[in-house]
């Protein structure tokens, strides 16, 4: 049997029963640490000692392994890494969203990141009102022995919650919808959702509209309000009243894109224009405007938020505000790294601070100028 570790609990060599309890058809098996040492012609523990980037190996024998590890295309376990050492190579991703491109793009960002720096990630949905969710992250960061949490919304934006890990000692990092840094000393990218819904409705009301429908998102989630306060800013600011009549509580979802619609359809004096607050309400609205015989965007201007798939593959194409969701969740990732080398350096080296993004306006087929009033 190979060593599995020394005094330190560093990483070392896989015992021969853990590299061989998975049988995999010949030319399939992955490959193991004994793989590598045998084919750079080295111990087991001077692998090891590589892996574990130990300043004692000489250049051209390090070399020589790094080599063997590309050209096999090793990966070690760093699930058992982490059992055998003080310290987590695991990430927790954590999130409550209906949007599926939303998610993916969260996970793209962190994942990435991950891959850079040798770290593995656990993806972990949950239910967000669940009055158990601080204790369930609290088992999750222990049994799986995770070093940090990425949370998304709306999770990011419980009070309560934050203040539960950041007392149990678990580090995280929070996305967030806010239109400046909030600077209550818990680390976060924040996404200003406010002023890029301004520019929407400010577009829609230059090209002639005075009755624009507004669509929320899920009221559990922090952008919601934020989007409505810009669209809402922006016909104060160009003296429109706001109607209640058009403004229509729902999901990002949708599904609640295409209920929202018709609801506002059905009004005597309907809106010449629609702003959903996601990519897939706005979808919705598109769907229910086609069924409903419109002619987008010259019977109904059509605006979303996020820029997603939604918005590229509709017909016509939707103008949104571009939001760089895969990017946000890279460098939530990379503050939530550089916390964690900070709470562990010595020196106490400053960690990477908050930082903010501004999603931009992209103007697409789905708005048109309105029609003038029919005599």
């Amino acid at each position: 049997m190979a060593k599995t570790t020394g005094a330190d609990g560093r990483f070392q060599a896989e015992s021969d029963q853990t590299e061989q309890t998975t049988k995999q058809p010949p030319g399939m098996r992955k490959p193991t640490i004994r793989d590598v040492a045998k084919r750079s012609r080295v111990s087991l523990k001077t692998v090891s000692r590589v892996i574990n980037n130990e300043p004692s190996v000489l250049d051209r024998t390090r070399n020589k392994v790094l080599r063997a590890i590309d050209e096999l295309n090793y990966q070690p376990d760093l699930s058992a890494r982490s059992l055998r050492s003080a310290k987590s190579y695991a990430l927790g991703l954590v999130y409550d969203n209906p949007n599926p491109y939303y998610v993916i793009s969260v996970q793209s960002g962190v994942l990435s990141v991950c891959r850079e720096t040798g770290f593995g990630l656990q993806i972990h949905p949950c239910n967000s009102s669940s009055p158990r969710l601080a204790e369930e992250l609290f088992d999750l960061v222990r049994h799986a022995r995770l070093a940090g949490l990425v949370l998304a919304p709306p999770m990011s934006e419980r009070r309560e919650l934050i203040e539960f890990l950041a007392a149990n000692n678990i580090k995280f990092v929070r996305i967030i919808s806010a239109a400046a840094d909030p600077h209550d000393g818990f680390p976060c990218v924040f996404v200003d959702d406010r002023d890029a819904a301004y520019d929407i409705t400010e577009h829609l009301i230059q090209l002639g509209h005075n009755r624009i429908g507004f669509l929320w998102g899920g009221e559990s989630h922090r952008s919601s309000p934020e989007r409505f306060k810009g669209y809402e800013s922006a016909l104060k600011d160009y003296g429109i009243a706001a109607d209640k009549k058009l403004i229509v509580p729902g999901d990002y979802s949708f599904d609640d894109g295409f209920r929202g619609a018709r609801k506002l359809f059905a009004l005597k004096d309907r809106p010449t224009a629609i702003f959903g607050s996601n990519d897939e309400i706005a979808a919705g609205v598109l769907a229910a405007a086609k069924a409903g015989g419109m002619d987008v965007p010259y019977d109904l201007s059509i605006a979303g938020f996020e820029d997603s798939p939604f918005s590229k593959q509709s017909w016509p194409a939707l103008t949104t505000a571009k939001q760089a969701t895969e990017e946000i969740a890279r460098h939530a990732t990379l503050l939530l790294l550089a916390a964690l080398e900070h709470a562990a350096d010595a020196d106490g080296a400053a960690p990477l601070q908050n930082k903010g993004f501004s999603p931009q306006l992209v103007i697409r087929d789905s708005t048109a100028r309105a029609r003038p009033p029919s005599t």
